[in-house]
């Protein structure tokens, strides 16, 4: 017998094989199912191109929370997933990126030490290489078990936004279902074109959170993708069906300038780069 997926929203009854057909979108009334970032890269990606960047970081316990080593340890086995990012280099319709994936499934896509470094060394690959980055964010904020060492997240990887600007590297990024708390208030909400899925939550502080603090009833909708488009925070919202198209015409007219143009010099053969406009590197898996 053929499993079939209730959808949250219409409670239409679908069978997962035609589901996948529909990239996971509910035909009903194109309810958005969450994707790992397997399914993601696997939507999005020309054939096997995706390679990982190597080498894995390990998670630290900086502030020796109890029960905290545990808690990564069950995620991981849980998701398959080291952490709560995945990056790496690939091609969408023959064009070169890097490209970032956050995990919603893996501790609610909690940016702690490790995702901060690794969405910030994606950058920086970016701009040695000269490549556009493409993010997708699903996050419920800052990982509080990690205490000031998570929040340094949101500067670290302010910063090398700040970094790809300055030598004019395109950054796209994509909001998913939900995007919230530090990683809102950091790199999700700097790149150069901002794009979501229909109906994702995003936003800071959640909607029972404002209320309690305003004593004011939030209007229909407040932080989903429609609302924020409305006002002024988003670029477009694309359909999954869409995405890839899209975000393949964004990465043709959004071209990487030449080093000569942006007086960033590097050397493809052996990624030395000129003295005068070196690229600051990342010291180590908790570099801050």
């Amino acid at each position: 017998m053929n499993a079939s997926e209730k959808c949250p929203v219409c409670q239409m009854e679908t069978p997962c094989d035609q589901l996948k057909t529909y990239h996971m979108v509910c035909p009903g009334c194109a309810y958005h199912y969450p994707l790992d970032p397997a399914q993601r890269i696997a939507s999005l990606v020309d054939g096997d191109s995706f390679t990982p960047f190597p080498g894995e970081f390990a998670a630290t316990n900086p502030i020796e929370l109890q029960g905290y080593a545990e808690k990564v340890l069950q995620n991981q086995a849980q998701t398959s997933l080291k952490e709560a990012v995945v990056t790496g280099t690939c091609r969408i319709e023959g064009q070169a990126i890097v490209l970032g994936v956050m995990s919603f499934q893996f501790m609610g896509g909690s940016m702690g030490s490790v995702v901060g470094e690794k969405i910030t060394q994606a950058m920086y690959h970016a701009v040695l290489h000269r490549l556009p980055v493409v993010l997708f964010t699903a996050s419920g904020g800052a990982r509080m078990q990690e205490g000031i060492f998570s929040l340094m997240q949101m500067a670290k990887t302010a910063s090398a936004v700040a970094l790809m600007g300055k030598t004019r590297t395109p950054l796209f990024i994509v909001l998913t279902h939900p995007t919230t708390g530090g990683v809102t208030a950091s790199f999700a909400m700097l790149g150069d074109v901002i794009i979501a899925e229909p109906g994702a939550l995003i936003g800071f502080a959640g909607p029972r959170v404002i209320e309690g603090t305003l004593h004011q009833q939030l209007p229909p909708g407040f932080q989903r993708s429609e609302f924020q488009m409305e006002k002024g925070f988003l670029d477009a919202i694309v359909h999954r069906d869409d995405l890839r198209s899209t975000l393949a015409f964004l990465i043709k007219t959004h071209p990487v300038p030449s080093s000569r143009t942006t007086g960033h010099t590097t050397d493809h053969t052996d990624n030395r780069t000129d003295s005068r406009t070196a690229t600051p590197q990342p010291g180590g898996p908790n570099a801050r």
